[in-house]
């Protein structure tokens, strides 16, 4: 289902690039979100004084608030990773709210920016492993008696591919489907303002999803930090 109207591949047209425009709309909508995520950085780098505004202590609050629940998950060795989950957590958050707006599409509907972050997370996971652990990260995969070794291992790199299709596709899934529940409720009845209510449940769906795709990242971190039994 096309989305009816995004305001940015409008522009794009404008300027000849409309078959850029249709193909891509999550590359544009990704760039919105990168360009809004660096705005608010630079408006929080900006703010900072030994006496806090308002700004800062928000900026701070939420900050805080993520690294703390993170470092309670991994423990102190993790807290070198929290710039990364902060991140994932907030672009993610970030993509999903932008489909709130009319004339925006979120980029999480596209199987591509939920795979390209699950690959990120996943193969970043190996390398905290490979990092800790070095040769010793195998141990992770062979399960804990040797004779056991023709069993374990595939299933547990079977696991860790399925990582990857858990992560992007339970994202898309939901965003999509809040898309798609949109577009027909604006079809049907958009200037009896149905879709509202579906629009505030939105707000809680674009976090819980963030949330959810930040803890198990996290919770990945964390199985690679650990020692294999």
């Amino acid at each position: 289902m096309e989305h009816p109207y995004m305001f940015f591949v409008k522009l794009f047209e404008l300027v000849g690039l409309d078959h850029f425009a249709h193909s891509y709309p999550h590359v544009i909508y990704s760039w919105i979100a990168m360009i809004i995520l660096i705005g608010f950085g630079f408006l929080a780098g900006k703010a900072v004084s030994l006496v806090p505004s308002k700004t800062q202590n928000l900026f701070e609050l939420i900050v805080s608030g993520i690294e703390e629940f993170m470092v309670g998950v991994t423990g102190e060795e993790g807290r070198w990773l929290f710039p990364l989950a902060a991140t994932v957590f907030l672009y993610i958050l970030t993509c999903n709210l932008l489909g709130l707006i009319p004339g925006f599409f979120p980029p999480t509907a596209s199987l591509n920016t939920t795979l390209s972050c699950a690959l990120v997370v996943v193969i970043f996971t190996h390398v905290i492993g490979v990092m800790y652990h070095g040769a010793g990260y195998i141990k992770h995969f062979l399960g804990p008696v040797w004779w056991m070794i023709p069993i374990i291992f595939p299933i547990e790199v079977i696991g860790h591919l399925a990582r990857i299709l858990s992560l992007s596709f339970r994202l898309f899934g939901n965003m999509m489907g809040h898309e798609l529940v949109l577009g027909i409720l604006f079809a049907l009845a958009g200037a009896f303002f149905a879709p509202l209510p579906i629009m505030a449940l939105g707000i809680f769906v674009a976090l819980v999803q963030a949330f959810v795709f930040f803890l198990l990242s996290v919770m990945y971190f964390t199985g690679a930090l650990e020692h294999a039994h």
